[in-house]
């Protein structure tokens, strides 16, 4: 029987909203830290004459009041491990013309390629999305998304890809990668030893599980490998990096990339939690009056130098979108920072990392009534200076597990199983089962899986391969 192709044509209608450009404005002053922000505003004063630097230098000089004065009353988000780490400090906060910077080194490297406009824009956005380590967690589908919504720049993934493969090139070897195994593939990529690279690159390609478990014999059987071979292969996979950022920091003198928090929180004596916007060096900025009465004189000039008329128009037009966009950043960031205070006050107060009760994005969007994706570029690569050391805000954030009808912080558990574990009998350590009795007996009884998986992503060994 022949079969007949129809073909059909329908209508569909889709909403997609557009972005205005003072929406796109304010969302890239609120994802700048403020170093960042400093940088571009310091440009922009020298592009546009209408916009000058104020007199005025009084922009957050007061502490925020009280947080339950900002913050009303009070489906989960997972974060990558990397954001709770804290950065402590002595005290000082490090500038920007202290020392080159690990983003300031990989730009300097980039500058030694020919580039396009294209190709240096999406370098320069790959470089500036890396998180402190030197890895890249971000998908090119959500790269490629954010270009198009806050810099209205499209590009595909496919070009996306073929820039980050340059910037797989660049030292420290890692830098780029999307995953340790990928990190440490890159950095054996780099290997003059051609065996010890064939050697290393099977093992990390394709037995990564067993060399995380430290299966050595297996992988000396599987791979046909001498005594020899295992030894070296061990000692050349213990030179590999897997955070190739922090690397190059402590080689040029600090660690991770230079620190200016754009939180300032204190305990008021009356036991009050409370904060500033740090405003650095972040000039306050205003528009020239000497470029508005420019603009009023013209309009008794000829018609030949009234021409001029809309260029200055449209220079005092950014001015003015410019420093609205600055004042929205900062509210938006005080909102933010409030709620992460009302939510985490004590240990804002004690510094005991076990307090931390479970918070996610969701929980702060809510909270704040801001947007979910407005809390992500607010916390993404800002710190907040305590009185316990400066912290990424997002180290702030932390899953929950139900536990008899009781929301536990997943960050509390993990703490308690590392106790546990740093108590126990080096000859005869406990097994999962025995802690599962022993966090049982503390109030938590969490199921066995629950602590193999902590206690994997803790990187703490089972029991057999931590017996001293």
């Amino acid at each position: 029987m022949a079969t007949k192709q129809i073909q059909k044509q329908t209508q569909q209608q889709k909403a997609k909203q557009r972005l205005t450009p003072q929406q796109v404005l304010v969302g890239q002053m609120i994802e700048k830290p403020i170093d960042q922000l400093t940088e571009f505003l310091n440009q922009q004063m020298h592009e546009n004459p209408a916009l000058e630097e104020s007199g005025d230098n009084s922009w957050e000089t007061e502490p925020t009041p009280s947080v339950a004065e900002m913050a009303p009353a009070v489906d989960e988000h997972s974060y990558n491990d990397d954001d709770y780490l804290p950065v402590y400090t002595t005290g000082k906060t490090m500038e920007p013309s202290d020392m080159m910077s690990f983003y300031d080194k990989l730009k300097e490297q980039m500058m030694e390629l020919e580039l396009d406009e294209r190709q240096r824009f999406i370098m320069e956005y790959l470089i500036g999305t890396l998180d402190s380590d030197g890895l890249l967690r971000k998908s090119l589908d959500a790269i490629s998304d954010e270009m198009a919504i806050y810099h209205n720049f499209e590009a595909t993934t496919e070009e996306i890809g073929e820039v980050l493969r340059c910037l797989q090139t660049f030292d420290p070897p890692g830098v780029g990668a999307s995953d340790l195994r990928e990190c440490l593939l890159l950095q054996v990529e780099r290997k003059k030893d051609l065996r010890m690279r064939e050697v290393l690159t099977k093992i990390i390609g394709n037995y990564f599980d067993d060399l995380l478990k430290n299966h050595w014999e297996k992988l000396q059987h599987v791979l046909h490998l001498t005594d020899e071979e295992k030894v070296a292969a061990r000692q050349e996979i213990r030179k590999l990096n897997p955070r190739p950022g922090s690397a190059l920091g402590e080689v040029m003198g600090f660690n991770i990339h230079q620190i200016t928090p754009d939180f300032i929180v204190e305990t008021n004596d009356d036991g009050r939690v409370v904060f500033t916007l740090n405003r650095g060096h972040m000039p306050a900025l205003e528009v020239s009056q000497s470029y508005i009465e420019s603009l009023d004189s013209m309009k008794y000039l000829s018609k030949r130098e009234k021409e001029a008329i809309p260029t200055l128009r449209r220079d005092i037009d950014k001015a003015k979108g410019l420093i609205d966009a600055i004042q929205q950043r900062q509210e938006t960031l005080k909102k933010t920072m409030a709620a992460i205070i009302r939510r985490q006050e004590r240990f804002f107060i004690d510094g005991d990392e076990a307090d931390l009760r479970p918070m996610t994005l969701k929980d702060v969007a809510s909270d704040t009534g801001l947007d979910i994706s407005t809390i992500s570029r607010v916390t993404n690569e800002k710190y907040a200076e305590t009185h316990w050391g400066i912290f990424r805000l997002r180290f702030f954030f932390t899953d929950k597990i139900d536990i008899d009808g009781e929301e536990v912080s997943t960050r509390k558990l993990k703490i308690l199983l590392q106790e546990i574990i740093d108590k126990e009998d080096k000859s005869h350590p406990l097994t999962d089962m025995q802690i599962e009795q022993e966090m049982k007996q503390k109030g938590f009884p969490i199921a066995r899986r629950t602590i193999v998986k902590y206690r994997e992503q803790l990187g703490i060994p089972k029991s057999t391969l931590r017996r001293q």
